[in-house]
């Protein structure tokens, strides 16, 4: 498989780009102090947002993609069931890991997730100096790269 090899050569530098469907590139970066189920987790999360991922899409399966990246595959089981329970995919059996609706994907009690999950970013930026400006605007063109995608 074209990715084994993709993966080998990029394993040695630490980090690793690994394709998904036909648009979406994964990098998993072993040396990053962000737990590599995290990374998995947010750059699928990222690919619904971007467009990257659609709507019944089906992700590799647990074993194929830690094969892939030479992960265990507890590592990518932990990252499905986290994205399993934010409602981000669906898992049947029978058909595996797939994208769920955008619809489903839903709202409620998400708001002071955001707002923990977000809190220690801008904490960050503003000990560093930046400016409050600065930050929104970043923030917005993050929001319209999703937007226009």
């Amino acid at each position: 498989m074209i990715c084994n090899y993709i993966c080998s050569i990029m394993y040695r530098t630490g980090i690793i780009d690994y394709l998904i469907g036909v648009l979406m590139f994964v990098k998993i970066d072993f040396s990053s102090e962000i737990p590599i189920y995290t990374q998995l987790k947010q750059q699928i999360i990222e690919g619904i947002a971007d467009g990257s991922l659609n709507e019944g899409e089906s992700l590799p399966s647990v074993r194929q993609m830690a094969e892939d990246i030479g992960i265990n595959l507890h590592t990518v089981n932990k990252a499905y069931a986290l994205l399993r329970d934010d409602n981000f995919i669906i898992m049947d059996r029978r058909v595996g890991a797939v994208i769920n609706s955008k619809h489903n994907m839903k709202l409620e009690d998400y708001d002071d997730k955001f707002v923990e999950d977000i809190k220690p970013i801008i904490a960050e930026a503003f000990c560093r100096g930046m400016k409050e400006e600065e930050i929104t605007r970043k923030i917005q063109e993050i929001y319209l790269k999703f937007l226009e995608a």
